[in-house]
């Protein structure tokens, strides 16, 4: 038995966290910006979040979203969507005109109030609704629309889930606490809409800009039917959860919960699936997948090809792949966006312009 420093300490803080108590300091946040409410003086973090609960949150978010962006723009600075404020611009003729002239002109659209019929609400229906008050629908709509036009039958949740974590919206709960992590179709808690709701208010005017402007790009080419074939398992488990050393979408594999770590994604994907090119997969982790083919047929970035594995760390081209410098794993949707899991699930990133650009060390091909 190990006390102080060991294993009994972390057992015991482990369980001391539970679905009602595990983010109370965004508990306490969102109940004092007036986003939430408690009931018969209880928080009830634990409990399943209802639509009626969820419109109202929404009410108060759009509200307190427009107070905010009605501020930046009276001392002119850039508003989530992108615009400058009134002070100092110019006027139809091209003159600098006072703040007072622009108040009227130049007063933040109204924010979107979303709403939903469902009861209790869904992971992603309120990860949903987080994104139309962020006026980031038409955004979403497009990345789904674009997974949709190359074959890869998209969830219909895809293109919000898509957004909504790239900008963070999920807490991904470490592996002492997995037992907590939700799926994407599971009823969402109280607790964790109230963290998801502090993300929000958290987020500053370039953090949506930025989301809008990268998920704008998202594209995908033109994809073999093997290539689809792969994808489609993998974009279909957009939002699990990252679940460290998991394989399955369910408890099969033995562990607690369902979901998949970065390496056992692609495992899932290729060989739990039975495809046929899961069959050059022998390794677990993402070093072992790495290290087991030739140097000769490792890919640099510009010969990638959907479906590829990437490998990501601190090993170059030339490196030998180990546990230390080969320390992620991606699947290559193409045209510079790659899906995987880490600390938001299952999710989408940019190549470059995010972290996996900097640490990208090779790819694999593994569909003939």
């Amino acid at each position: 038995m190990l006390f102080a420093g060991g294993s009994l300490v972390c057992e015991r803080a482990a369980a001391a966290v539970s679905a009602a108590n595990w983010d109370s300091a965004q508990q306490r946040q969102v109940l004092a910006d007036g986003l939430m409410s408690e009931s018969a003086g209880s928080f009830s973090g634990a409990g399943q979040l209802s639509g009626a609960q969820a419109n109202a949150t929404m009410v108060a978010l759009a509200a307190k979203l427009q107070s905010t962006a009605a501020e930046q723009g009276a001392s002119g600075e850039q508003g989530a969507s992108g615009e400058h404020g009134a002070s100092g611009e110019q006027n139809a003729d091209g003159e600098q005109g006072t703040s007072e002239q622009h108040s009227a002109s130049t007063s933040p659209p109204p924010t979107p109030v979303a709403h939903t019929a469902q009861n209790p609400v869904t992971v992603v229906t309120f990860d949903r609704m987080l994104v139309e008050e962020l006026g980031l629908a038409s955004v979403a709509a497009h990345v789904q629309q674009t997974a949709a036009a190359v074959g890869l039958d998209p969830p219909s949740y895809f293109g919000t889930e898509v957004l909504a974590r790239f900008l963070e919206l999920r807490y991904e709960h470490p592996v002492s606490a997995q037992r907590l992590d939700l799926f994407p179709d599971q009823p969402i808690t109280r607790a964790e809409a109230a963290w998801s709701l502090a993300r929000v208010i958290d987020l500053n005017a370039w953090d949506v800009t930025d989301a809008r402007e990268a998920m704008s790009a998202f594209e995908l080419p033109q994809m073999t039917a093997p290539q689809r074939q792969a994808l489609r398992i993998a974009v279909s488990r957009i939002g699990y959860p990252y679940v460290w050393g998991g394989t399955t979408d369910n408890t099969a594999d033995g562990l607690e919960h369902g979901g998949f770590d970065c390496s056992r994604f692609a495992w899932r994907v290729y060989k739990v699936s039975g495809l046929p090119w899961g069959k050059q997969i022998r390794g677990r982790t993402a070093a072992e997948q790495a290290g087991e083919i030739p140097r000769s047929g490792r890919l640099g970035i510009d010969q990638l090809a959907p479906g590829d594995l990437l490998f990501f760390g601190s090993a170059h081209l030339d490196s030998k792949a180990t546990e230390s410098n080969i320390i992620h794993e991606g699947i290559y949707l193409g045209d510079g966006w790659v899906i995987h899991s880490s600390g938001q699930g299952v999710y989408v990133l940019p190549l470059n312009g995010s972290w996996l650009g900097s640490s990208f060390a090779w790819g694999r091909r593994v569909i003939d």
